[in-house]
């Protein structure tokens, strides 16, 4: 079918650079002609709730777009979202989605959403604002986590052509959406089934050790269960000591992951090129030192750092104590089960922004066998769980290739370098496919990390 498409008959300049070419009845339209981009508003932390009360959509919500947060306070009617709105979130990445749950919803004040007479020109808006939103975001400068602003929205420019051309293009986007999807979250469940494989051989091997028959007693501590006869059980503060030095400027910015642990954060590369404010302040962590994020280090965002480097200042950098092998307690931390540990010391008003303070680390109990099993079970884990890793990096790259050819195919038929109408008139008549509730971002994988540091903005008009 896609080998069949070709390109419009006749086209003209659109005047946009990101359009380049258009055909030539399509019609360019700013976004504030074709509908309205309602605001968010800043909710009351003290009403938010996950059972009670109405959806509230946050920018961590835009990826799953059915499910939300629930705010137990009045109904805002001027941040009110449909079912169908286009949602983008201002911060960050300006990432789009669609609200596909099946109630009217609230945004908070991080996000806007855009609503349309036509259903189809909500639909073909959401498919071709990623462009735009992109060329905005490549031009925006900040010392920290980009802003976007509604009236940038507003003054977005596409190319739209009549309202049966519109169903036509939305009808065969889906289509393909939909197909792209499934394969994508059949990768994603294998992606998932290697990591619990994974996690359960770390498990194994932080919490009882190499030896299958070696003897065991209780720990006393409930998590943990039996462990090897012959291993203590110490609490952080005896195994670390924090490191709180600053003043080191010239070093490299470290970044926490929440999936790979400590690394280098590459600004060239990085979608999110940032300019840090004081690196000064910035604490020195020591090559082999553990760095958590305090505010997740309950979801395992905690590593050991590979080289000498800058952490942020929010975070906590641990120096291990003689007889503490770093790598081994990496492994531990970011065990689920340890994750449930962190959570019961971590301290806040609002669950899912509880810091975990150095002072409640050090009460934390770890496991700790002798130091040379310590380095003799990190080594083994390498070599266990290495052919899973490299499969699960094969994978993703399946699916970054199966992202690529997504976002192309969309942008050059919302630009209307190809022609879709006939086939879309050929396509069959499906039922959209039962999206599951925790459905995992189509992003190849990537992590989005958030920051609700003020931002500066360029306008991109």
């Amino acid at each position: 079918m896609l080998r069949d498409l070709k390109p419009y008959p006749a086209m003209k300049d659109s005047g946009v650079p990101w359009l380049g070419e258009v055909p030539e009845h399509w019609e360019l339209r700013k976004i504030r002609e074709v509908g309205r981009v309602i605001n968010g508003f800043p909710f009351d932390a003290r009403r938010f709730s996950r059972s009670t009360g109405y959806p509230l959509i946050r920018i961590r919500d835009l990826d799953k777009a059915r499910t939300a947060a629930r705010y137990d306070g009045p109904f805002v009617e001027s941040a009110r979202v449909n079912p169908g709105d286009v949602l983008i979130g201002m911060d960050g990445d300006f990432n789009v989605g669609t609200w596909r749950g099946a109630e009217p919803a609230l945004l908070n004040q991080r996000m806007c959403c855009i609503r349309c007479a036509e259903r189809a020109t909500e639909r073909l808006i959401a498919y071709s604002l990623p462009g735009p939103l992109k060329q905005i975001n490549d031009v925006t400068w900040s010392t920290t986590v980009k802003h976007l602003a509604s009236r940038q929205v507003e003054r977005i420019q596409l190319s739209l052509p009549p309202l049966p051309e519109q169903a036509a293009i939305v009808r065969f986007l889906d289509y393909m959406d939909r197909r792209i999807r499934r394969y994508i979250r059949a990768k994603q469940k294998l992606i998932k089934l290697l990591e619990e494989q994974k996690q359960a051989i770390i498990h194994r091997a932080v919490t009882r050790g190499l030896d299958p028959n070696v003897r065991l007693k209780p720990s006393g501590v409930e998590w943990l269960g039996d462990v090897p006869e012959h291993w203590e059980i110490r609490r952080n503060g005896r195994l670390f000591a924090q490191r709180n030095e600053t003043g080191f400027g010239d070093l490299p910015i470290l970044e926490v992951s929440l999936k790979t642990g400590v690394r280098l954060r590459d600004f060239e590369t990085s979608d999110r090129k940032q300019v840090m404010a004081d690196r000064e302040k910035y604490k020195r962590a020591v090559a082999g030192d553990i760095a958590y994020n305090m505010m997740r280090m309950w979801q395992g965002a905690a590593g050991v750092a590979p080289v000498d480097g800058l952490i942020s200042p929010a975070y906590v950098v641990a120096r291990p104590l003689p007889g503490t092998e770093p790598r081994y307690f990496e492994y531990l931390f970011r065990l689920p089960a340890y994750m449930v540990e962190v959570d019961k010391y971590s301290r806040g008003i609002v669950k899912d922004r509880n810091r975990l303070y150095w002072e409640d680390f050090k009460q934390i109990p770890s496991c700790y066998p002798p130091s040379n099993e310590q380095v003799a079970i990190a080594d083994a884990i390498v070599r266990m769980t290495g052919g899973i890793e490299a499969t699960s990096v094969r994978v993703r790259r399946e699916i970054a290739v199966f992202m690529e050819y997504r976002t192309r195919l969309i942008a050059d038929v919302v630009t209307g370098k190809l022609d879709v109408r006939e086939a879309a008139a050929r396509l069959p008549d499906e039922n959209p496919d039962p999206e599951p509730a925790d459905e995992e971002p189509c992003d190849g994988g990537q992590e989005r990390e958030e920051d609700d540091a003020p931002t500066e903005e360029v306008d991109a008009g």
